[in-house]
């Protein structure tokens, strides 16, 4: 939100007498684009959280910002072992989980909020909401979902960090979140919370467009556009690259 945004709210807030505070929150880029080389990108989110008329907040707040990529189905296979084999065993679908997840807080959510607030407002992996496809035994659920959190921490692609938001003068408030190179492409949603007493104040949220550009989308738009003729392209190329290889290889 820009300068001159900011006060028209403000004067709109003065002149209406609302008295609650006001959570105004930005991203230093609202588009990421995705281009041959992209090896990720930080992203910082930053803000203020303001009386009705402008001034310091009269209490002090905690700030918590989750960074939520698209969601998306997936099917997770659990190995075990067999026979003396490892193998796809058990196995679970959900119908949408984020592609990214990401918490920053200005202190451990767990001396700002209850659990049962946390859980409401998806406040950390350990309350990220998955709907299952089917039913599915309770305990099969944590266990599979601790898997997948697990999976997607190591890949980069979930996180948090506790003290990840820093507040200066109770009023501004800037987080940096990290975007690896294998994030997907569409829109993540950047949603700031203002907490005080154990209660979330106030939220907001601002957005950000991750998109491909150059050869990368060329190639993305071809596999949704044409996928016949790009999985025929793809096998041929394979082929072609196997023969070169020989080629080359016979030569040396």
């Amino acid at each position: 939100m820009t300068g001159r945004a900011l006060l028209a709210v403000l004067a709109f807030l003065a002149l209406t007498g609302q008295r609650a505070p006001i959570l105004v929150p930005d991203v230093s880029q609202h588009e990421v684009r995705v281009r041959q080389g992209f090896t990720g990108t930080n992203l910082l989110l930053f803000g203020a959280i303001l009386d009705a008329d402008g001034r310091r907040a009269s209490q002090p707040y905690d700030i918590v910002v989750v960074l939520k990529g698209p969601t998306q189905p997936i099917l997770l296979r659990e190995k075990g072992k067999r026979f003396g084999i490892w193998m796809n065993a058990d196995s679970t679908a959900f119908r949408s989980a984020p592609s990214f997840f990401a918490v920053a807080s200005s202190r451990p959510i767990d001396q700002i909020v209850d659990e049962r607030t946390a859980a409401i407002y998806e406040l950390g992996l350990d309350f990220l909401q998955l709907s299952p496809t089917g039913a599915i035994d309770p305990d099969e659920q944590t266990r599979f979902t601790e898997g997948l959190v697990d999976l997607r921490r190591r890949e980069g692609l979930y996180k948090e960090d506790p003290k990840g938001v820093t507040v200066r003068d109770g009023v501004l408030y800037q987080a940096r979140i990290a975007l690896p190179s294998n994030v997907i492409t569409g829109r993540y949603t950047a949603e700031t919370f203002a907490i005080a007493d154990g209660r979330v104040i106030d939220s907001a949220i601002a957005e950000v467009e991750v998109t491909k550009h150059g050869f990368e989308r060329f190639v993305a738009d071809q596999a949704d556009q044409s996928s016949v003729l790009y999985g025929l392209f793809a096998v041929l190329l394979s082929l072609f690259m196997g023969w070169l290889a020989g080629r080359v290889f016979a030569l040396v």
